[in-house]
């Protein structure tokens, strides 16, 4: 259950809450970042040990600013050095502001079958200190023409936002689910340094939600989302009849992963590696033939760890034959098991590690405190 990921590290403009790697000043170069990201993938063609593709992801930065030609070479570049299932999932991240009937056409003939569309909030205040791209109307005629189109769709939202009320979020996720979206997405707004956003709020201009009120609204959406079909199958996203998110999902469950693109990584069960989060050093180390990314080889505390990180936060916890036996059945490990057993944050049956509900909300606290550090 392979997947490989494409990072295009292009926006129109920066929102304000983010810190992932992009540039707003790409045009005079995308040709040749599309040149040298199908490049990397003809060079990293073993990778993955010729396993079968089951998703391809378009992430970023915004990939919908890629034209038609451009996703038709990175998908075309992939089926000709992997094997691609027929049935694979191939999402593109899209923002509303960029799809229109044209496009949504071009996507479909490249092979996309899923859009993940970046509404964030159906609130023009929040759009506005957001610095998106898009407008309320545009978000609306955009998810409009993508069901239209015959696309999977999800849509991302975020919460726990200043001046936003329960109300406010019951509103946006009511204009959510008028669209019948198969997946969402509902993240917490978190202050990250180095943006926009971290400087409005050390200046005093914008005062962030509080953690009691960030914590009453996931108590809330995970409620109002079972009530109306959805199963909250990860911390933060939610799917119907299980159109469970296939790249994601096997990201949580430790399959392998190939990144290509500035900043990318990539995972093949015992090493990780990422590349250059650089677009000029990339595009020269690519077409130079020189090194573009580094390497690091997983420890079994390192395996352990990150087993407990993203497994914990789904709906199939840990399996435990992922777990380095060394380290399954410390004194260490099961003191603290049978600790969050008995204060009702945990489950343990003869194959997994599952968090209750109630540990569901502390989840990356409670994987921290289970992780085994090497003496």
């Amino acid at each position: 259950m392979a997947g490989i990921y494409i990072h295009i590290p292009f926006c129109k403009q920066a929102c304000s809450y983010c810190d992932f790697h992009f540039s707003t000043s790409f045009e005079k170069y995308r040709t040749r970042m599309v040149k040298a990201i199908c490049k990397e993938i003809e060079v990293r063609k073993s990778y993955l040990k010729a396993e079968e593709i089951f998703s391809i992801y378009f992430g970023g930065g915004t990939p919908s600013v890629l034209n038609a030609e451009e996703i038709r070479q990175l998908v075309d570049s992939i089926l000709s050095n992997f094997k691609v299932n027929p049935k694979s999932e191939i999402t593109l991240e899209a923002n509303p502001d960029d799809i229109n009937a044209e496009r949504l056409e071009d996507w479909k003939k490249a092979g996309v079958n899923r859009l993940s569309i970046g509404v964030q909030s159906f609130r023009k205040q929040d759009l506005d200190w957001m610095n998106r791209a898009h407008t309320v109307e545009e978000a609306k005629s955009a998810l409009r023409l993508a069901a239209n189109y015959g696309f999977e769709l999800s849509i991302d939202v975020i919460y726990g936002l200043p001046n936003f009320t329960l109300e406010d979020f019951k509103n946006n996720l009511d204009q959510v689910l008028h669209f019948s979206p198969a997946h969402l997405s509902a993240y917490c707004l978190t202050v990250e340094e180095n943006t926009a956003l971290h400087k409005a709020v050390e200046q005093g201009k914008i005062v962030p939600a509080n953690n009691e009120a960030q914590s009453e609204q996931f108590d809330f959406l995970v409620a109002y989302l079972q009530a109306k079909g959805y199963e909250q199958y990860e911390i933060s996203n939610f799917a119907r009849e299980e159109k469970y998110a296939v790249h994601n999902s096997n990201y949580w469950k430790g399959e392998k992963y190939l990144g290509v693109g500035p900043s990318a990584h990539s995972f093949d069960g015992y090493t990780r590696s990422w590349n250059i989060a650089n677009n000029a050093k990339y595009m020269k180390a690519i077409e130079n033939q020189e090194d573009f990314y580094e390497v690091e080889e997983l420890s079994i505390y390192d395996q352990f760890n990150e087993a407990l990180l993203v497994g914990l936060r789904t709906k199939w916890g840990v399996a435990k034959h992922r777990l380095p036996k060394e380290l399954l059945n410390t004194e260490e490990f099961r003191q603290g098991i049978e600790e969050f057993k008995a204060e009702g944050y945990l489950l343990e049956t003869e194959e997994v590690f599952l968090l209750t509900q109630k540990g569901r909300l502390k989840a990356d606290g409670i994987a921290s405190d289970l992780f085994i550090l090497a003496d």
